[in-house]
């Protein structure tokens, strides 16, 4: 491949590839997949704590919940553009490049709350015009009252992390985030429930602790970027009240596609729950259990590509092209080996993995456990190829190159995986396995025209 020159049997081979690559991408994307999994935990610590108040609580933390991260998965995509950015200039050693992007970051983060607080102070309005119970709908606007004051301290958390993960301080990425993940469990025992004297607030308490468990992460994150010896001499909260206009459109020209394609790709998941749902509550169900397992091993490629978007993007700062080829690709092998370890654990104990989440009391849990068994088997090949672009995707990202793959995106999910899905589940009668084949065709047509496009990176003028 393309930008694996720097590397040969007769000056090291392997081992010089494992010092000089492999070694420093698992150092670097291993912590950001454990802070991945934090977060997840904090996610299943609300749900299970919610869940044991009532379905109507459960019901309207997910319809305030679901919302809530549309609108923070599009501010994150904008954000993730100071990684790319700030990578850049250090490989140029561009210090005071590197700042305006950390510090501008921060300014798009307070810019993008203004409307979007104020779009949530309408979200009872907007679930009750989507058709939603009002009883529902109200509890959860109550929820949503308190859950949107987490936005600016959660994208802020994303950009100083930007900064720490250039920095290569992922560690303290993933410390920081697990702090944050015991004190939201603590808090939601004690103010959704009003233990040792707190006051009983339910949902409400849900969102007190998640604000101030992000506060937590986020101040423990600043300490550090500000206090840390070798990092508080770039200074990124210094002058933070002076505008930088270029650096913030800067800002905004790269990450607004990566916010539209991190939608479109959730939108899709979206779609796929809807089409299930055409189908019954048990293929429904299923789907539910596959696509929790296949998220949850997800987050290895997620905090790989994260790793990889760096390094490509400090390679291409120092100009380093063979480096730019090797980071890019010793990501995509070893997250491609990664996920055909877990495809084996999928094809191999499907039945034992979906029945982690049954009580076969309930007599339905058996048409269930079989209907998730044959979609998990579908989602070793789709978590493949998942992996396979999310990595292709962000070695592109840390190239700069973010409107592309944004097209990609469109056609390989809209395009081609719903109307594949559409076709193979109901046009051919192959139901829910062929809404997953389809899920799965979109997803590696996007991973091969990504990929495809990072292997030609020299002669399309991506380096340059």
């Amino acid at each position: 491949m393309a930008g694996w020159d720097g590397i040969r049997p007769g000056n090291g081979g392997f081992l010089a590839l494992w010092k000089s690559d492999i070694r420093p991408t698992l150092a670097l994307g291993l912590p950001l997949v454990g802070a991945q999994l934090a977060q997840m935990a904090i996610n299943t610590t609300d749900v299970l704590m919610i869940g044991r108040l009532g379905a109507p609580e459960l019901a309207a933390s997910v319809l305030a919940f679901n919302m809530y991260m549309l609108l923070w998965f599009f501010g994150m995509g904008v954000i993730q553009a100071v990684i790319p950015l700030a990578a850049k200039a250090r490989g140029q050693r561009a210090m005071r490049d590197l700042r305006r992007s950390v510090r501008m970051g921060f300014w798009v983060v307070a810019f993008y709350c203004l409307p979007v607080w104020g779009l949530m102070v309408y979200a009872e309005e907007i679930w009750l015009f989507l058709g939603q119970d009002p009883r529902i709908a109200a509890t959860a606007a109550g929820y949503m009252g308190v859950l949107k004051w987490t936005m600016f301290p959660a994208l802020s958390i994303m950009a100083v992390r930007g900064f720490l993960t250039i920095m290569e301080r992922a560690q303290v990425v993933l410390w920081a985030t697990i702090a944050g993940a015991l004190a939201n469990a603590v808090l939601d025992y004690l103010l959704i429930f009003g233990h040792f004297g707190f006051p009983r607030l339910e949902l409400v308490g849900a969102g007190i602790a998640s604000v101030i468990s992000s506060a937590v992460t986020m101040v423990l994150l600043f300490a550090y970027a500000a206090l840390h010896p070798r990092l508080k001499r770039y200074y990124i909260f210094g002058r933070i009240w002076r505008s930088d206009w270029p650096a913030f459109f800067q800002i905004l020209r790269l990450g607004l596609p990566i916010g539209v394609t991190i939608i479109l790709e959730a939108a899709l998941f979206s779609g796929s729950a809807i089409m299930m749902g055409w189908l019954g509550t048990l293929q429904l169900a299923g789907h539910g259990i596959a696509l929790q397992i296949a998220s949850l091993t997800f987050m290895v490629p997620v905090g790989l590509s994260q790793a990889a978007m760096t390094r490509v993007g400090l390679a291409s700062g120092r100009r380093d092209m063979a480096g730019v080829g090797r980071a890019g690709w010793t990501a995509l092998v070893i997250t491609m080996s990664a996920m055909t370890c877990f495809a084996v654990l999928f094809w191999s104990i499907p039945e034992s993995l979906v029945s982690l989440y049954l009580d076969f009391s309930n007599p339905q849990s058996q048409s269930v456990l079989a209907f998730g068994a044959s979609f998990l088997a579908v989602a070793a090949f789709f978590q493949i190829a998942d992996g396979a672009q999310i990595i292709g995707v962000n070695n592109l990202r840390g190239l700069g190159d973010t409107k592309v793959p944004l097209i990609y995106a469109f056609g390989g999910y809209w395009v081609i995986g719903i109307s594949l899905s559409l076709g193979l589940g109901f046009g051919l009668g192959l139901g829910g396995v062929g809404i997953w084949c389809g899920l799965a065709g979109g997803l590696l047509t996007v991973a091969l025209l990504a990929n495809r496009r990072f292997y030609r990176r020299e002669a399309l003028g991506l380096l340059s």
